[in-house]
């Protein structure tokens, strides 16, 4: 890795060349981008060897700093996982381009034709944690939606975001449209993250992937306007009316298939009418599972672990969970208005006023009814990829996908119209 001289300089030279790229970008046709999109995946499985053996590195490199067996397994790639990269990337070309769509359209009396339409953002700057196909999400998602990117990806994965970035570099090449449209910050040097943050000559929007305290951080410190994706404190209600089938199948899927993931339950909040027996059978289920359960109340069985108050409003983002029973849906409503993150919440009931009751009065940005938390993902959603779960309420909220990245303008037609 090289070491660089001037940190401001390398973040200011990044910034200008985004910038120029940009312009081009913003009106490149539908058909380049697809192609450049086609080809990055192409060069993704063809480099797939390259791109597993840079990633050991990246092992390497966090088992020297002590990652958590989730956290590995975030920085983890293998021939499934680049897999996946490749299906997002195509999935992400095939979409409908945003750019130029006209979202409303409508004429004056003064004989004005007014049109809404899609307009790029400019220039986003991504920082991200661990996890190195976002690479590849980041960068398909703003080439998609016509803006130009700088990548800023966790100091432990490194090498794996290198080997793929280079890979869409050569999809830009392939279609010949500007190089500089996505690039990554070529130093694990700290010092290179608080240069983006404030660089409002070149960067339209920060949009920051991680834990708690690189969120904070970049909210704390970036003058570049933020796409805020918080904690991933996510809450399953299980309603004395839930499905007792459904309600393990989703339970345990929502902990137990990806635990470090932003989608992952958190915590269990169980209607006391049946928390000594369907909530009480959920808990063997976990514990069954080697899942560890900070139990209170009457869902405090063998095996468990006595909650306390700082098990509430926890990403554990591990094989661990809270569970605490609640006397009825208003219960449950208040404790994830206090110790959520607006990120995603879900009832188990086949009671449809009481889902009625749960989405009308909470305000994540997803909500869910009798389905796995792990679904909270844009390739689940349609979007062939993400940028992240924003879970702000301006301008993008859930997750960011193409259309989210886009501002919009106006364009107003006359016929030598004049105003009286």
């Amino acid at each position: 890795m090289k070491d660089f001289d001037s940190i401001p300089a390398l973040m200011a030279d990044l910034g200008k060349r985004a910038k120029n790229a940009s312009r081009d970008l913003a009106f490149a046709s539908a058909e380049r981008k697809h192609a450049a999109l086609i080809a990055a995946a192409e060069a993704v499985w063809k480099n797939r060897a390259q791109i597993i053996e840079a990633n050991k590195k990246d092992l390497d490199y966090g088992r020297e700093k002590g990652l958590s067996p989730a956290m590995m397994d975030r920085l983890m790639l293998d021939e499934t996982r680049i897999q996946g990269m490749v299906d997002g990337l195509r999935t992400v070309a095939e979409q409908t381009d945003p750019v130029g769509e006209v979202l409303a359209e409508w004429d004056m009396p003064s004989g004005l034709n007014i049109r809404r339409v899609r307009t790029p953002l400019g220039v986003i700057g991504v920082i991200y944690e661990s996890r190195p196909n976002v690479t590849a999400d980041a960068g398909a998602l703003c080439l998609k939606s016509g803006n130009a990117v700088i990548l800023r990806g966790g100091s432990e994965s490194f090498h794996s975001s290198t080997a793929i970035h280079a890979c869409l570099v050569e999809g830009l090449k392939a279609a010949n449209l500007p190089e500089d449209a996505i690039q990554l910050v070529p130093t694990r040097d700290r010092a290179a993250v608080q240069e983006l943050l404030t660089m409002t000559d070149y960067v339209d929007v920060i949009v920051p992937r991680g834990g708690k305290g690189l969120v904070g951080l970049v909210q704390r410190e970036a003058r570049v306007p933020v796409f805020a994706h918080l904690e991933g404190i996510v809450h399953i209600y299980i309603d004395k009316a839930a499905d007792p089938q459904k309600t393990l199948d989703v339970v345990l899927n929502a902990k137990t298939r990806r635990t470090g993931i932003c989608g992952a339950a958190e915590c269990l909040l169980v209607h006391q009418d049946i928390a000594e027996t369907l909530g009480r059978d959920v808990i063997a289920a976990l514990l069954a599972a080697g899942v560890e359960v900070h139990a209170a109340g009457a869902l405090a069985i063998d095996g468990t672990v006595p909650a306390t108050d700082a098990d509430w409003g926890k990403e554990f983002l591990d094989s661990i969970i809270a569970a605490k029973p609640v006397a009825d849906i208003d219960e449950a409503i208040a404790h994830i208005r206090q110790y959520g993150s607006n990120h995603t919440d879900c009832i188990m009931t086949e009671d449809q006023p009481a889902a009625d009751r749960f989405f009308e009065r909470l305000d994540s940005a997803i909500l869910m009814h009798n389905a796995s938390t792990q679904f909270a993902d844009g390739g689940e959603f349609g979007m062939g990829a993400e940028i992240g779960i924003a879970t702000g309420k301006m301008h993008a909220r859930g997750p960011v996908g193409a259309a989210q990245l886009t501002s919009f303008k106006y364009l107003v037609r006359g016929n030598g119209t004049t105003r009286a």
